[in-house]
Order: C-alpha cells, then structure tokens, then sequence
C-alpha cells in the first residue's frame, strides 16, 4: 500500500511541476530567460532550443540579453523570436540580440491572472484526478483481498490528505504567481 501512496506523491509532484513550468513562460512584465524555452531555432535542420545556442541573461528588469555562441546563428535566433507567440520584437546589434519587454497594461495583467488561475485549477483537477485512480486501486486491492477494509478506509483517509496537501501546494504557486503579475 505505501508504494501507492509513493506513486501517487510522484505523479502529483509532476502536476506541481508541469504547472511550475507553465507559469515560467508567462510573461509578467519582467524579463525573465523560461519564456525562450519554448522557442527552438532550425539550426542545421535541427531544432535547438535557444539556451543550447546562447548565453542568456536579464541585465535590466525588463531587458533580456541573447549572446549567441555562433555569430553565424543570430539571424536565426532573431528570426524564430519574431515567428514564435512572445510578442516583442527583437533588437539585433550584430552581436546580441536584445528582447525589452514592455510593461503590462491593467487589461493583459487581468487576463494573464485568469489564465494563472485556469491553469491552476487544470493542475487541480490533475490531482484529483490521481487521487481517483489511487482510490480505485484501493478498491481493487480490497476487491481481491489483498487489504482489510479498515486498510482500506485508513488508506482513503491518507489519500484524502495527501491531496489536500497537492491541491494546497498548487493554490500557493498559483497565488503566488498572480500576486507578480499584479504587481507593478
């Protein structure tokens, strides 16, 4: 029965860190280097993510900074910020490439809060969703006598726990995550 319960903490950890990773690409009005992550860049027919090809960093609040590692690849780089959905033009120098994000207006800053909030809940119902595959399989194991059904209810109570906790972790980064968008 802990074995369960292990498994279900792993795959409720992985929703807390899926929801984690989503909310790093959600440009909040700071500059910060998550949201190129998902931007990958064709270089020599190969899509690499933009982190593998240059030295990233925010040398401003609002300023990212993109030092490729290969000068040859700026164009490239340059090219796929511009096709990707990040919204900010980037400034080539010949040598770097400068992203200056912009800062929120209270319309996109009330927006990005009811996307945080969404996504929270999708990362909560994920969780539950877990706690019902791991409550089913406390009824099978009870179905073919493999546990009593005090291990059984002890074991649903420990469940029920387990997700409250989740579900708790996963509010705290979403509120957390609304409280930088809010702030100016």
């Amino acid at each position: 029965m802990e074995a369960l319960f292990d498994k279900t903490k792993s795959k409720m950890e992985k929703c807390l860190d899926s929801l984690e990773r989503d909310y790093k690409a959600i440009r909040a009005g700071r500059a910060n280097p998550s949201v190129l992550d998902r931007i990958s860049v064709d270089y020599y027919g190969c899509p690499t993510p933009i982190n593998q090809m240059a030295a990233i960093s925010a040398p401003e609040a609002r300023m990212l900074l993109i030092q490729p590692w290969d000068q040859s690849t700026l164009k490239d780089i340059e090219r796929a910020i511009n096709t990707s959905d990040l919204g900010i033009n980037p400034s080539n120098d010949g040598k770097v490439i400068r992203l200056v994000f912009p800062a929120l207006n209270e319309e996109r800053r009330k927006e990005l809060v009811k996307d945080v909030s969404k996504r929270c809940e999708e990362a909560k119902v994920a969780i539950r969703n877990i706690r019902r595959d791991a409550m089913d399989e406390l009824k099978k194991m009870k179905k073919s006598s493999e546990i009593t059904e005090d291990d059984q209810k002890n074991g649903e109570e420990k469940l029920q726990k387990i997700t409250d906790s989740y579900t708790k972790q996963a509010e705290e980064i979403g509120s957390a995550k609304e409280k930088e968008i809010i702030t100016i």
